[in-house]
């Protein structure tokens, strides 16, 4: 079964976004031959699924802008689109969506908030709305079903959140790893979901965008700095055991240290899933480049094979983020009695 599901979702992803690409080599324009990775990469006012022939498959969204002289604005995005082109650019009630699918005031003075709904905030709803049933259906099995062994939606997440538990929560905070586990699962769940629907045909790049990686980087930042216990904090602004003039060097290190681990979780996770797509799109890209079926062949078998790669790569990088996380958890929360043996 997950043989087929793994092949059927190559494949699917294979003619989805070569028909995206086919509409794109059609339009006589050979510089933009491969622009459309872009498109599938950024976030959008738009969801777009795929182009056939002429077709456009769209999910249109909300435009939600807040400005302190008219208040809350609530518009479509299709009123941004040029009929004919079916791009934006289109000018509505003083506003436009611009080239780069940025919302823009036709006068410059007028102050403004984009609250809209775009392509990633759908994409973000959609993954909590799977993470929350999965979650609550299994919480709901074992609330009614106390002292019998899992079924159905709960047969699939207990083995998940044993190994978050066993394998990364215990090993790495320790005795007060239940306080935390909680969040761990939740971070595992949220990452390792959206990385497994962005891989779907027309699917949003959900956990590729560097504002959702670093807001887990920060919630991860703060979780572990606010449970930070004494121990911690005197090794970040006094490491024991070292000597004063050395305290000048070091304590700034670490005080960067605490930085650098948030930034490191951001752009760990946006360049793995990022560079996923950017490579499956390219080989798309390189059929309609040299149009040649020798080159369409290769390319599809290069495609269905890195997106098999890139399941796997959906599960570790959710994995090693949710297990970095657990680590700098249990080194701010960690007893450090060996210290006056270093």
């Amino acid at each position: 079964m997950i043989r087929k599901f793994v092949c059927l979702t190559a494949l699917l992803s294979v003619f989805f976004l070569a028909f995206s690409a086919q509409a794109i080599a059609a339009s006589g324009e050979d510089e933009d031959k491969t622009s459309f990775i872009m498109h599938h990469i950024k976030d959008s006012h738009e969801w777009h699924f795929a182009t056939i022939g002429h077709t456009h498959i769209t999910l249109p969204l909300p435009v939600i802008i807040y400005s302190s002289d008219r208040g809350f604005e609530f518009y479509s995005s299709t009123d941004f689109l040029d009929p004919e082109t079916h791009h934006f650019g289109k000018e509505h009630n003083g506003y436009l969506i611009d080239d780069h699918d940025k919302l823009q005031a036709l006068d410059e003075s007028r102050s403004f908030i984009d609250l809209s709904i775009t392509k990633n905030v759908a994409m973000l709803f959609l993954v909590l709305g799977i993470s929350l049933y999965l979650l609550l259906s299994a919480s709901k099995h074992y609330k009614n079903n106390p002292n019998k062994a899992p079924k159905g939606i709960a047969s699939f997440v207990e083995p998940i959140v044993i190994f978050v538990r066993d394998e990364i929560a215990i090993p790495n905070i320790g005795p007060k790893y239940k306080k935390f586990t909680p969040y761990l699962l939740t971070l595992f769940f949220f990452i390792w979901i959206g990385n497994l629907l962005g891989l779907m045909p027309g699917a949003a790049n959900l956990t590729g965008n560097i504002a959702v990686t670093v807001t887990l980087a920060i919630i991860t930042f703060l979780v572990t700095n606010l449970n930070g216990n004494k121990a911690y904090w005197k090794h970040v602004v006094a490491t024991p055991g070292v000597p004063l003039p050395l305290l000048l060097i070091i304590v700034p290190v670490e005080i960067i240290g605490l930085f650098t681990k948030p930034f490191a979780l951001t752009v760990r996770l946006f360049v793995a899933i990022t560079a996923g797509h950017i490579v499956i799109l390219s080989f798309i890209g390189l059929i309609f480049v040299f149009e040649s079926y020798a080159v369409g062949v290769a390319s599809t078998l290069m495609v269905v094979f890195i997106n098999i790669i890139e399941l796997l790569v959906a599960t570790i990088q959710a994995y090693v983020f949710t297990l970095f996380s657990a680590m700098y958890i249990g080194a701010a929360v960690a007893e450090h009695a060996h210290d006056d043996h270093h």
